[in-house]
């Protein structure tokens, strides 16, 4: 929208792909460990915000018509709690322009919460670290402090403790998406119905990890996996042929993004993304289709001046 232009501060926050994600035994509590090896890419939420006497929220975009704008929304939410750490007022207008699909698996939801804890943090003053923030935002859910870290970071517990990955190169994406998302609950559920997790701590993938700090894009290819991706085939299956397409076009590693549907295909350059993306598109195994590029950086300040200073490092294990 045209008045994104004169918001008082507007924030960009990318959406993700999990390049690894292995998940144990859920546990008492009801979560599931995780080793969940992230990268930031260039598909975005874009959130601004104005002063006003009360909280309001808005969205348009891609899939705008299916995200609520009620206390139900994460970004809604990412205020409330704001202001309820800070003592600030809770009032603003938000508006969030949607770049990463919804219920695709690509945490769209957690880009909105990351992008408007850093924006009302930069409207209403109140000068947290982005330490501070992302404690806030893993109370809101396990993506939202990656997307405030960006570019390629391993994720330990629930996905929320990160520790930043040390990654080279530029990795070219093309991503089929579906209109029809899934619910990752339901993903979990049939995950535990037929696999039941491994025992103990999950661990990232040291190949992964390897390939990552040389650069190695054939073999970060070879080395991506998804615990939760049976699951989710079990629950779409139509993603299997998705995913068969995309092998086939000359992709160096295709998988499920996160609880899905979005099948994510890693490619040898820009070039090679949109002759996957064309390929998908002309089978007719994708409702749409993106590409894109990654790793890029977490939420930033587009306009206004932050508070928060620099990004400081998450806490998280070694």
């Amino acid at each position: 929208m045209s008045t994104q232009d004169h918001a008082d501060v507007r924030v960009r926050a990318p959406g993700k792909v999990n390049l690894a994600l292995t998940v144990g035994r859920r546990r008492p509590d009801g979560y599931h460990p995780l080793a969940s090896v992230f990268q930031a890419l260039s598909v975005h939420e874009e959130v601004s915000a104005w002063h006003a006497d009360r909280l309001s929220l808005t969205v348009s975009g891609l899939h705008a018509e299916r995200v609520p704008t009620d206390g139900t929304n994460l970004a809604w939410r990412a205020a409330t709690a704001l202001a309820a750490a800070t003592g600030a007022e809770p009032a603003a207008r938000l508006h969030i322009h949607k770049g990463v699909p919804v219920a695709g698996g690509m945490a769209g939801g957690s880009a909105d919460a990351a992008a408007t804890l850093l924006a009302l943090d930069t409207l209403w003053g109140t000068g947290l670290s982005r330490e501070a923030l992302a404690e806030i935002g893993a109370t809101l859910g396990s993506d939202v402090p990656f997307a405030l870290l960006g570019q390629t970071a391993v994720g330990r517990g629930r996905g929320d403790l990160l520790t930043p990955a040390l990654s080279r190169g530029e990795y070219h994406w093309a991503l089929g998406l579906r209109d029809r998302g899934l619910s990752t609950p339901e993903v979990y559920a049939m995950f535990d119905e037929i696999v039941g997790g491994a025992g103990g701590e999950p661990e990232a993938d040291r190949a992964l990890m390897q390939a990552l700090r040389t650069g190695d894009a054939e073999a970060v290819g070879r080395a991506l996996v998804n615990d939760l991706q049976d699951a989710a085939l079990e629950l779409a299956p139509e993603l299997a042929e998705t995913l068969a397409v995309a092998q086939d076009a000359g992709a160096l590693g295709v998988i499920v993004s996160g609880s899905g549907p979005t099948v994510a295909a890693l490619t040898r350059s820009r070039q090679a993304a949109a002759a996957v993306a064309a390929a998908m598109t002309a089978a007719g195994v994708a409702d749409a289709v993106l590409t894109a590029v990654g790793p890029v950086p977490g939420a930033r300040v587009l306009q206004g001046s932050s508070r928060s200073g620099p990004a400081r490092s998450l806490r998280g294990v070694d």
